[in-house]
């Protein structure tokens, strides 16, 4: 199945490349080998990181890009501390596997009315929550 919003973008900016094998047990690198990472099953005592630990990674790295794209079009200057602590939980119902997740989101010395204005205009524009919206249960908090 192909992706239709790719097969009509106007212009792709970045294409990231990775290679896997083993699954949940196995390796992963990237094209450009920046990322070369043994995965390991979530809880495992094994050496490595799981899915949901990049996926949270990637997610916060995104969704403070977003926080900085909605403070500057309000011409508010994000504090150097800002932090998203993302939290995806593996779960299981019925015998069917689901994700879950949590963005914390942190912002020191933006009063708590501005700090939910750039997080909620952040999820609107930032491409993990856009992905994940009506497919996932998404909570984020201030903190």
């Amino acid at each position: 199945m192909e992706n239709n919003q790719t097969l009509n973008a106007e212009k792709v900016l970045y294409t990231g490349k990775t290679h896997t094998t083993g699954g949940r047990d196995g390796f992963s690198k990237s094209s450009d080998e920046n990322l070369n990472i043994k995965l390991s099953t979530p809880g495992g005592n094994e050496a490595g990181t799981n899915p949901e630990q990049l996926f949270a990674a990637g997610w916060s790295a995104c969704f403070i890009g977003a926080l900085g794209l909605a403070a500057r079009r309000r011409k508010i200057r994000l504090p150097h501390e800002t932090a998203v602590d993302a939290e995806v939980d593996l779960c299981l119902n019925d015998d069917a596997y689901f994700l879950q997740a949590r963005l914390n989101v942190s912002l020191p010395g933006i009063d708590t009315e501005t700090a939910k204005l750039l997080t909620e205009e952040a999820h609107q524009t930032c491409p993990y929550s856009k992905a994940t919206r009506g497919n996932i249960n998404v909570e984020i908090n201030i903190i």
